[in-house]
């Protein structure tokens, strides 16, 4: 079983993810850190040096390899792997499971304004190019989610209760973990 968490930038996916994983007492993989490791440079590196459209295919091919797994995990995946028509599909395997972390665009900002290892969000108006990656991805993230959850404020304990509820009540995993 893999439980892939989707959503924007900054709407939790690494940190929720990984104590997701540990209630679960499942493994944690983030995309972004695996697609790194196989590179051997950082995401903005390769972005820099290659472009968005050679990123998008080492995403697609780390995505593919990972939710095919026969290990039990939580996948935090980059804000732009749900773009590629592949991967949506990809998230619609047989014992995948898909959460969107849903987070308005003023709480991402809020998250982000000191980030500065977003490729897609360096720029003058960070919160214009949110705005506008948020119109073009929240309908592709509703299209791939089994789950949404709002996160807005919540901390992170809470949200992750809240999957896990979802997850219960959808019998994806047993009310005792």
């Amino acid at each position: 079983m893999t439980l892939c968490l989707v959503g924007m930038p900054g709407s939790g996916k690494s940190t929720v993810g990984r104590q997701l994983a540990r209630s679960l007492n499942w493994r944690f993989v983030d995309s972004d850190v695996e697609i790194e490791r196989q590179l051997g440079h950082s995401i903005r590196e390769h972005f820099e040096r290659f472009g968005e459209a050679s990123f998008r295919d080492v995403e697609q091919a780390v995505i593919v390899q990972l939710i095919a797994s026969t290990e039990s995990l939580v996948l935090a995946t980059g804000g732009g792997a749900v773009l590629r028509p592949a991967n949506r599909a990809a998230l619609h395997s047989p014992g995948c499971q898909v959460v969107y972390l849903r987070t308005q665009v003023e709480d991402l900002l809020r998250r982000l304004r000191h980030d500065t290892q977003r490729p897609l969000l360096q720029g003058t108006d960070p919160g214009a190019r949110l705005r506008e990656l948020f119109t073009v991805r929240d309908p592709l993230y509703r299209e791939v989610a089994h789950h949404t959850v709002d996160t807005g404020r919540l901390p992170v304990h809470t949200v992750v209760n809240l999957i896990l509820m979802q997850l219960e009540l959808g019998g994806t995993v047993c009310p005792a973990v």
